[in-house]
This record gives structure tokens, sequence and C-alpha cells, in this order.
């Protein structure tokens, strides 16, 4: 692979109904290795033919198949719907299931997910929002986004579903790392209220994803919050202490490492091309953005850095393999 083929595997775009034109550019221009369905999506048949699509596009390059993925986690965030696409229970909802009624429910969404030509979910939520905080939690507890507020209870919830997403042949991606549970406002909208003075490398909030990676989780989606115990100068997707050492190191989990949307006031303050190269320094592998047009960005932060350093060019290097070995997993890749 060349160079800004590397760098154009460690980017997500988001994809709209209306915007398959953008995404094709950033495939075309920027390489990108994978996509996933961004809001407006009714019905299997137009979400099949998408990914039939882009996947040929990719093919057509001769680059590695895409991961091709969706918020569908159910409730208010589920982002396919209509024919083919079953409503899902909120999170709340689901933890009031038994664990094999869990997991069969979780595999029966993932089926039509699969069925569609998608590869991967940006779920299940692994956050816990204390019963004090409840909904005036933004991000998650306003949305009923949270299988509870006990840390344990979470966890069982957690590996369930998981375990249905895998049999059904989809990626599950935990998230967000290392919890949204205890901050107020949200990160894809707000700069403040995004602090978590709680958090640390015993938090009992780290079970639910130490579960889900012990139930095969492949990705891991880290918040773009502030947790000044275990770092007091970066957000938890800037920072090497978060990703390398407690989600790598403490938590032992060797799979794909994704931001959250890095195109949200929470980062504003960091020039687009340094985004990349911070979270990949720290340790991650994959940025996501509903925003095709920042693939540019992205990708010319990574080449220009890479140019320049060639220690950085290894660590890219690593994070490629981790993408790749995840795409062979899927049965992403074809030998030539």
């Amino acid at each position: 692979m060349t160079p800004a083929q590397r760098a154009g595997q460690l980017v997500m775009v988001g994809m709209t109904t209306g915007g398959a034109g953008a995404v094709r550019r950033a495939i075309a221009v920027s390489h990108v290795g994978s996509v996933y369905y961004a809001g407006g999506w009714q019905g299997s048949a137009a979400v099949s033919a998408a990914s039939a699509a882009v996947q040929a596009q990719a093919s057509s390059t001769g680059s590695p198949g895409l991961l091709i993925a969706a918020d569908q986690e159910g409730g208010q965030v589920q982002e396919l719907r209509g024919s083919g696409f079953p409503a899902i229970e909120s999170a709340t909802a689901q933890a009031r299931m038994s664990p094999a009624a869990r997991t069969a429910y979780a595999a029966s969404f993932a089926r039509s997910l699969h069925a569609a030509g998608l590869n991967f979910d940006l779920a299940p939520v692994a956050d816990t929002v204390p019963a004090a905080i409840g909904t005036r939690n933004a991000p998650i507890g306003a949305f009923h986004r949270e299988y509870g507020s006990d840390p344990r209870v979470v966890a069982g919830a957690v590996g369930d579903v998981v375990r249905g997403m895998r049999s059904s042949h989809v990626a599950a991606t935990l998230k967000h790392f290392p919890g949204l549970g205890r901050i107020t406002d949200n990160t894809d909208t707000s700069s403040t209220g995004i602090t978590d003075p709680v958090a640390s490398t015993t938090d009992p909030y780290l079970g639910p994803f130490a579960a889900g990676i012990s139930a095969g989780a492949q990705a891991v989606m880290v918040s773009s919050a502030r947790y000044p115990r275990l770092d007091a100068q970066q957000p938890a997707v800037f920072s090497r202490a978060v990703v390398t050492g407690l989600l790598r190191g403490r938590l032992g989990f060797a799979g794909l490492v994704i931001t959250d949307d890095v195109n949200t006031p929470a980062l504003a303050a960091t020039p687009v091309g340094e985004r990349a190269v911070r979270f990949v320094q720290a340790g991650g592998d994959v940025l996501l953005t509903a925003a095709p047009d920042l693939a540019p960005g992205l990708t010319h932060g990574l080449l220009t850095r890479m140019t320049a350093d060639r220690a950085f060019s290894g660590v890219v290097e690593t994070a490629v393999r981790r993408v790749l070995a995840t795409k062979a997993g899927l049965g992403l890749l074809r030998c030539r």
C-alpha cells in the first residue's frame, strides 16, 4: 500500500442519503477505508444498494474491502429504519430482558445489518449513568442509551449484546471509553460540561468495557471528554495514558480503537490534521467523522507527519495492521 492508502485506512466517513457523492470522492481521493451510515436511511433495499456501490468502488481501486457501519443501538439512536430494519428497543428497555433473550435480540437486529451489507455496528453503549444524574446526562441518559446505573448490570448486558452481534457476523463497538455517564453536556455539541472528575484507573465504571472486551468486541470508541484523574492535560481521544496505558495496557484490548466524531466543538481548538496525528500517537486507529469533506485534512495531517517522522510512520503502520487484521476477520481482504 502507498503511504496515502495507509493513511486512508485510518479514516471512517459518514454517508447520508444525499451524500453518496462526497463519500465516493473521499474513497477515490483520500482512500478512506471505512464508511458509516449517518442519518436519513429508509429500507434495506436502499442501504444494500449503497453498501454494494461503495464496496465495488473500493474493489475497483484494488483497496481492501470497506468497514461499513451504522449507529444502530436502538431507541432514539437507530440510523437505519423502515422495511428490513426492525424497530429496536432502547438500551434501558433491553436491560430488562433475560440474558438469553437479550443475546438473541442483538443477534436478530445484527442480522438485518449484515443482510444490508454492513459488517460493523457502532454499538453497544457501555457507559454507566449514575441514578443521581439520570436524564441530566445529555449524551446518554437523556436518550435512555444506557443499560443501567449499576456497572455490574451494564457489564452483563453489554456482554450479551456483543455476543449476539458477533453471532450474526457484525463487529461490535464499545463506547464511549472510559465513559460518558458522569458528564452533563454532550461532546458532539459543547466544549464545556464534558469533564468527569471521578474516573480513575480503578473506576468500577470500566467494568462494562472489560466485559465487552471479554465477550469479543472488535472495537472501542474513545470519547472526547476530559478525565483529569487519568490525564490532566489531554481529552481522552488524544491521551496516550487513556488509549495505550489504560485501554490497551490495563484492560488488554488489542482491537480497533475508534474516535467519536472528530468534527466537534470539544476538539475545535486543534487543527484538523493535528487531530489525526495526536489520536494515532495516543495509540488509536480509526478517525471517525460525519463530514466526508474532512477526510483530506485528516489524511494530509497523517501524511505530513509520516514524511517528517520515521517513528510516526511506524506508529501508522501498526494502526493500519490492526485495521487490516480486523478486515481479515470479517472476510474483507482479497488475495491478488
